[in-house]
């Protein structure tokens, strides 16, 4: 392909590029001998890498920001007094200096540049780039988008939404900027960019692209939905909707039924569509009689996150929690055996499903 010019994005310098790496260069790259601190990935006995994510072992909230423009103004349901949320305003000036930190902190090194497709329908899919400078982030977005063909990308042309990770960047001046903390999670829909700044977290990737089509699919009259979706050789569909840990991951994981997907999807007038290509699911206390196909999937090129792991056998302790109860893995969808092919849709939902498995026993 044609080299990819990153100067438009503010990056400057750029001394590598690896663009959309095998699974094999991503697995050379995050254990490769050298590597440190939140970088560092170690091979596990069951052939997946664990990789440590920090402070955050979730995402973060608090630190999530939308610029205020003409175009958001009055499509946004923004925080009120009256009704409080996540969509927190910021200005055009303090998302300038948000994207030349990301920028600057991504300048003069090797960085990764993985094209994605965000939705399963070509005809509402985006085409999402990622950029960043820490391996296995590469691999989490490989595993957790959908994976265009060779010859999708020979004519993937410009991208419809960028990303940028700069999760080893700071804000120091971040009350000067309106912000929370020193961790920001911006996104600028007239730019169509995200930055990511002082968080490793994987999952800022995945809900970010969510937070977005959230925002794009009910402008087109079509529904956005946080929960897992199976079908049978009937079509008779079930969606499955619920908070996080309440088993939309594990339900929908059924053997005797096809999996469209265990987070993310939309539903318009052909039916239900995943928007990704892999599942992110909870690993704590994963057992391979209750869970067998979740078991199954954690295997080369699966990415385990924030497990403990035997530093001399590599064996996974699915039961401690003592760095979070969030531990996570991510895999491509293929990893279950029992999935919807080729393209991850279905006809329209015969069975909807509210789980309210949570801490505090309320519905969705």
């Amino acid at each position: 392909m044609a080299k990819i010019d990153l100067t438009k994005y503010g990056i400057t310098g750029t001394t590598e590029v690896i663009y959309n790496p095998s699974y094999d260069e991503l697995f050379r790259e995050e254990t490769k001998p050298g590597l440190t601190g939140y970088d560092k990935g170690v091979v596990t006995d069951m052939g997946a890498v664990n990789v440590m994510t920090g402070v955050y072992t979730g995402r973060s909230p608090k630190d999530k920001f939308f610029v205020m423009d003409d175009t958001t103004r009055d499509t946004i349901w923004w925080t009120s007094d009256e009704y409080k949320n996540d969509n927190k305003p910021v200005t055009e000036k303090t998302w300038k200096a948000l994207k030349e930190l990301a920028g600057k902190e991504l300048s003069n090194k090797k960085l990764y540049v993985v094209d994605t497709f965000c939705g399963a329908n070509e005809n509402t899919r985006l085409k999402i780039r990622f950029i960043m400078e820490v391996a296995w982030q590469a691999h989490f977005v490989k595993n957790m988008f959908i994976r265009p063909t060779d010859a999708e990308l020979e004519v993937y042309g410009e991208p419809d939404f960028v990303v940028l990770n700069a999760s080893k960047a700071k804000v120091e001046n971040y009350k000067e900027l309106g912000l929370n903390s020193e961790t920001a999670v911006v996104f600028n829909l007239t730019e169509k960019m995200q930055v990511i700044i002082n968080t490793w977290y994987g999952g800022e990737m995945k809900k970010g692209m969510f937070s977005y089509m959230n925002y794009l699919l009910p402008l087109k009259g079509i529904a956005s939905m946080h929960c897992s979706a199976n079908t049978n050789e009937k079509g008779e569909t079930a969606i499955f909707f619920g908070l996080s840990g309440t088993g939309k991951t594990t339900l929908s994981t059924d053997p005797k039924r096809q999996l469209i997907g265990d987070d993310e999807h939309g539903w318009d007038d052909d039916g239900v569509f995943n928007f990704e290509g892999g599942c992110y699911a909870k690993v704590i206390n994963l057992s391979k009689e209750n869970e067998p196909d979740i078991w199954n999937a954690i295997r080369r090129n699966a990415l385990l996150e924030n497990v403990t792991v035997d530093p001399a056998t590599g064996k996974i302790d699915f039961a401690d929690k003592s760095v979070t109860e969030n531990t996570r893995v991510s895999y491509p969808i293929y990893h279950i055996e029992n999935i919807v092919k080729p393209v991850s849709k279905a006809p329209a939902a015969k069975k909807v499903i509210f789980l309210s498995a949570d801490a505090f026993g309320v519905l969705p």
